[in-house]
């Protein structure tokens, strides 16, 4: 298997790199203490997404493929990696890190000429070219996918499992579609979550994750997900329509806007925090943090499968995109409706056990 070495050298050195930066963390205080938000024992070391980084750094100059091409790549994760970590350190504002965010979407049009050029033929039958929006387009769309991952790190494995399976699903993508270059780096990125997944998820009878990723290690995955998200569905040879990579992404997306939308009509910063994500209506439905993330999981994977067989079997992209905004419509209504859903799943998961 060509690039076997690399993805052994990024999940080692992701290994390695957690026993060595954990004593670190706590000398220097990169830690997570409990607090109203956060209900775990004792303080967590938030060197996740460091050791991702750094098993990524590893194992990229490693791959039989022209580095050149990732450098940008390489470039916006490390920002997002040096801000996510001063915000693990020194709680930075939410204007400081959208500005981060949009630099690094910057480096990416600019440097790696990745945009969005083209919605596809979302809307109707014709194709809709984003002309002098594609710029300011592209940077929405990717600081909307760092901070709908950084979102899912709400339980112990979460936010590394979803990721997990939305480069996974890219990952098929790039080999059915002959992308071996593409391919190697999302399996060099993927043996990191799964090294990092090893101290984070939560096992049972294992009471809490070992380590967190971060701020750091979510705008990480978020903008590695953004950044095949575009190049996977831009130009002539686009390998699936940007419709196909709005239900890959599908879950965190769902979830990004319903949560905001639901903050703003009640008159909140979308931006505030609570614990009304899905993620959190599960659990106080009564499921443990291993359930939750593997319905999380299989949920994320059905609607990338749905993406992708519409890809498969040439459904018209129109189509595909308004049923996803049907199903947006009906997750909103689960939102504003969580007490009864908590209630309905309550019951299910009763029926299911029984």
């Amino acid at each position: 298997m060509q690039g076997l070495s690399s993805y052994l050298i990024a999940f080692f050195v992701t290994l390695i790199s957690v026993m060595f930066y954990m004593p670190a963390a706590r000398r220097i205080g990169l830690l997570d203490t409990p607090g109203e938000r956060k209900h775990h024992d004792g303080s967590i070391p938030l060197i996740g997404g460091i050791a991702m980084f750094t098993g990524l750094l590893f194992a990229i100059v490693s791959l039989p493929v022209p580095i050149d091409g990732y450098l940008p790549l390489i470039a916006g994760v490390a920002i997002m990696m040096v801000m996510g970590v001063t915000d693990d350190l020194r709680d930075l504002s939410a204007r400081v890190r959208f500005f981060a965010q949009v630099i690094a979407a910057l480096l990416m049009i600019y440097w790696g000429d990745i945009m969005l050029l083209s919605v596809g033929s979302a809307f109707y039958s014709e194709v809709v070219d984003l002309g002098m929006w594609a710029i300011p387009f592209t940077v929405f769309a990717v600081v909307g996918v760092v901070n709908a991952t950084n979102m899912t790190d709400g339980v112990d494995g979460l936010a590394g499992s979803m990721a997990l399976v939305i480069l996974s699903a890219f990952a098929v993508i790039a080999a059915a579609t002959g992308l071996h270059n593409d391919l190697m780096v999302l399996l060099v990125v993927i043996a990191t979550i799964l090294a990092f997944l090893l101290f984070n998820f939560p096992i049972p009878g294992r009471a809490q994750a070992k380590i967190f990723m971060g701020d750091g290690g979510s705008m990480f995955l978020g903008f590695v997900i953004a950044w095949y998200g575009v190049s996977l569905t831009q130009g002539e040879d686009a390998a699936i329509s940007p419709t196909t990579a709005l239900w890959v992404i599908g879950l965190s997306i769902l979830d990004t806007i319903a949560i905001m939308t639901r903050r703003v009509l009640r008159g909140r910063s979308p931006f505030s925090p609570d614990r009304e994500h899905f993620h959190h209506i599960l659990q106080v439905a009564g499921f443990s943090k291993t359930m939750v993330v593997v319905i999380m999981m299989m949920l994320s994977a059905l609607l990338a499968a749905i993406g992708l067989f519409g890809e498969l079997l040439d459904v018209p992209e129109y189509v595909m995109f308004y049923g996803y905004v049907m199903l947006l419509g009906l997750y909103f209504w689960g939102v504003m409706h969580a007490w009864k859903v908590m209630k309905l799943i309550k019951k299910m998961g009763g029926v299911i056990k029984s």
